[in-house]
């Protein structure tokens, strides 16, 4: 079968970048490749808003090298975007020629307006995020978005970006802290001029490389025990505490922070004094990444195109189904498992031995879904795969809190293989959301016990609470055995936590 593939090359004030995705199983676009220059474009825009030979020759012989990569994947029609150095240029007709007749591609110039619709478009299909603040930083502009119910509402382009703040407002190799007040007055002037700015108290939904650097330090300082980036939440404090670990170092030691990229160390002051100063204004208790940006928005329009919308109507359920085709996860034994489950979670609520809320029943229905999903690699440490995977895979719509508490459910196995798992985020959850997170885990290790066989045989589960224990019945229409076999070895988790006896009564 022949792989569909498709690439954007995205021509940034700072950095130039081609990506190339490949559509899998489940018809979404996995990235294959990704490629880097730091062409820093914006140097080579003069004061009249030319780009100078060196900047067109920087530019078109980037554009070659991406074409050798292009061409060896045998990509013929290439997206070629270009935002606010080229859109500036005066001269940019005869740089779009002169790209279209050096090199394979054609060079579409974004609109203010496109540049901020694809980061805020990218933000909502990626984020839980219904309503909040998109900004994303370039090196000559930078896009703020405000959307409310996924919906954009006021978008503005403001023609300042982390290379233009640094040639304006910095005069050595980094800002002195007078250099940094003048930046921050500069920023509060402008953002103030949007009335629909002003202390929103919604989350600052940040895109691109400078936010990227910003968490990435935070996490270094944090020894983050999680893996990715992708909906990292961060305080104004957090960002203040970033912004005070970096102003007092030399541009030495800026260039060996980890977390922070070499060729970004002259410009995160900057774009720091940009996200601090906007969290401010806008009174956001909440400063969250989108690593999704303007590339990704460009193809979410792509892949929508037809369909009356842009944007998903759920972005959970579009994680899920990437799941379920990256590890082959078989939907009606899912079903099956999970109608079980609340079944008992249902009759224990009854019985009065949990409480009953809607939080626990999306647990309930999540947890199934990917329970025991490890033994795609191995079925004998199936539960250290299955806590592994997902609390380090990235799930658009699932923050990272969430995330945790989705593979300690579906990796239950054990009370101590729990606390294993749970040790670096031991300050994560309180004890009760701990108790709760083991419950749920152990009622769908159950319910996983009931269909063992994957035949659907039990079809229902109801309970009967007496004084010395809890019986449970377990009507089914066919042979039962190895079901019974089963759930007799596995009831003993939720026995510990009922702290009763479990009698399993199977009837046809």
């Amino acid at each position: 079968m022949i792989k569909e593939k498709y690439a954007i090359i995205d021509i940034g004030s700072n950095t130039m970048r081609l990506v190339i995705y490949q559509r899998d199983k489940s018809r979404r676009l996995k990235e294959i490749e990704n490629v880097k220059i730091s062409a820093r474009l914006r140097n080579y825009l003069t004061d009249e808003s030319f780009l100078n030979d060196e900047g067109i020759s920087v530019l078109v012989s980037s554009l070659l090298s991406f074409q050798e990569v292009t061409r060896h994947h045998d990509l013929k029609d290439v997206k070629c975007a270009a935002t606010a150095t080229i859109r500036q240029a005066v001269n940019k007709d005869a740089v779009l020629g002169l790209v279209k007749e050096k090199t394979d591609f054609t060079i579409r110039i974004l609109s203010e307006y496109e540049e901020a619709y694809y980061g805020f478009l990218a933000a909502v299909n990626s984020t839980q995020i219904r309503s909040g603040i998109t900004i994303d930083i370039g090196g000559g502009s930078t896009e703020i978005t405000y959307f409310e119910n996924r919906s954009l509402i006021n978008y503005h382009s403001f023609p300042f970006g982390a290379l233009s703040l640094k040639k304006e407002f910095v005069k050595g190799e980094k800002p002195t802290k007078t250099e940094l007040h003048e930046l921050r007055l500069y920023l509060e002037e402008n953002f103030r001029t949007l009335p629909w700015l002003m202390n929103k108290g919604l989350p600052v939904v940040a895109i691109g490389g400078s936010a990227r650097n910003i968490v990435q330090i935070h996490q270094a300082m944090q020894e983050y025990p999680l893996a990715g980036v992708h909906l990292y939440e961060m305080s104004g404090n957090d960002l203040l505490d970033v912004q005070q670990f970096l102003s007092p170092m030399s541009m030495h030691e800026l260039q060996r922070t980890e977390g922070l990229s070499k060729d970004r160390a002259d410009i995160i002051l900057p774009a720091a004094q940009v996200f601090v100063t906007l969290t401010a204004i806008t009174a956001s208790d909440r400063f969250i990444l989108s690593r999704k940006g303007l590339r990704d928005g460009v193809f979410y329009e792509e892949l929508t195109r037809g369909t009356g919308t842009a944007i998903f109507p759920s972005v959970i359920e579009e994680s899920f189904h990437e799941l379920l085709s990256d590890y082959d996860i078989d939907l009606d034994h899912v079903q099956h498992v999970t109608k079980i489950a609340l079944e008992l979670y249902s009759g224990l609520a009854a019985a009065g031995k949990i409480s009953y809320t809607e939080e626990d029943i999306r647990l309930i229905r999540r947890g199934s879904f990917v329970y025991n999903l490890g033994q795609y690699i191995d079925s004998e440490s199936s539960s250290q795969h299955t806590f592994y995977l997902i609390a380090n895979r990235t799930i658009d719509g699932l923050s990272h809190r969430d995330r945790l508490k989705l593979a300690l459910i579906a990796s239950f196995k054990s009370k101590s293989a729990y606390k294993q798992y749970s040790a670096p985020f031991k300050h994560w959850f309180s004890k009760v959301e701990q108790h709760k997170i083991m419950l749920l885990g152990a009622i769908i290790k159950f319910a996983y016990s009931l269909n063992a066989t994957k035949r659907n045989v039990v079809r229902s589960v109801s309970l009967q609470d007496e004084i010395d224990r809890t019986v449970c019945i377990i009507t089914c229409d066919g042979n039962y055995m190895p079901e019974e076999y089963q759930a007799e070895k596995q009831k003993k988790n939720l026995e510990k936590f009922l702290k009763k006896n479990i009698q399993l009564k199977f009837q046809q």
